[in-house]
């Protein structure tokens, strides 16, 4: 065990949620200042062409994947802190979501 109790996989765990969020948040960002920030444009890039809309299906059928996993573990388990990972898949992406759900579940109980 790691200062404060977190093991060194929950660590990495965590500081791949923050990577999920840092790296593809920059990217973002900088394509939504060259355009004007318009959600009109971002959503017409996520169709731009075959592979960038295959990768947004493959994504969103992850999403939900990881969406009705963590529901179905929180309703058996009652670790109701790890619905937060939902919220962060669907508003920060399946990057952030995955390992903070990860994270969440491989607390000590």
């Amino acid at each position: 065990m790691r200062p404060g109790g977190i093991s060194a996989l929950r660590w990495a765990y965590l500081a791949l949620a923050a990577w999920g969020l840092v790296q593809p948040l920059g990217f973002f960002l900088t394509w939504m200042a060259q355009n004007s920030f318009s959600l009109v444009a971002l959503l017409g890039a996520w169709r731009a062409n075959l592979a960038v809309a295959g990768m947004f299906w493959e994504l969103m059928a992850a999403s939900v994947a990881l969406t009705l996993w963590a529901l179905a573990e929180t309703r058996v388990r009652g670790n109701w802190s790890a619905l937060w990972a939902v919220a962060a898949t669907w508003a920060l992406g399946l990057g952030v979501g995955l390992p903070l759900y990860l994270f969440l579940r491989t607390r000590p109980v």
